[in-house]
């Protein structure tokens, strides 16, 4: 079964598009904040991370669910436990700019992921992999089997496509 894309592009206040998806979890912010945060929870949906975590500070990352992905430095822009933690991921000649805003409202915790598009990027290739990461971070924290990758890419490129065609870019 293809899981349905929940991602939207838009443009942001200063004119560049960003990717957003919301995911929500019957869970306390802290405890979700630590799925998102610790590297030994991060391992388990997405990758792990080792270095000195603050702002300003870079750590390393490794993938976990990409066999043979070659370990990168993540920029710690800004954390502000347990609501927001923006990154940078240097990939290749891109920074890609990821933003996660935690909050919280009866039991329920609502992370929203915004990544800013740089010029020119092809969010087709994208969007499915941020749909099955933050699938996998759920599949995780309910203690499901991991969702596999063939049913995001490239069954989702048409979603994203049309998303970015519709915001004059495509």
């Amino acid at each position: 079964m293809t899981p349905d894309p929940k991602g939207q592009v838009i443009r942001n206040g200063l004119g560049d598009l960003d990717l957003l998806l919301n995911r929500t979890f019957r869970a306390p912010i802290d405890d979700v904040w630590a799925s998102v945060t610790e590297s030994a929870r991060t391992e388990r949906w997405i990758g792990g991370w080792s270095g000195e975590a603050g702002v300003g500070r870079t750590v390393a990352f490794q993938m976990t669910a990409e066999e043979g992905a070659p370990s990168q430095d993540v920029l710690i822009d800004e954390c502000e436990a347990p609501k927001r933690l923006v990154v940078e991921f240097m990939q290749g000649d891109e920074t890609w700019r990821i933003s996660l805003d935690l909050t919280e409202a009866d039991s329920v915790t609502t992370l929203r992921f915004t990544m800013r598009l740089p010029e020119g990027h092809d969010v087709s290739d994208t969007g499915p992999g941020w749909e099955y990461y933050l699938d996998r971070l759920v599949a995780d924290r309910l203690g499901e089997s991991m969702p596999g990758w063939d049913d995001y890419y490239p069954a989702q490129k048409a979603y994203y496509q049309a998303a970015i065609g519709a915001m004059g870019q495509g």
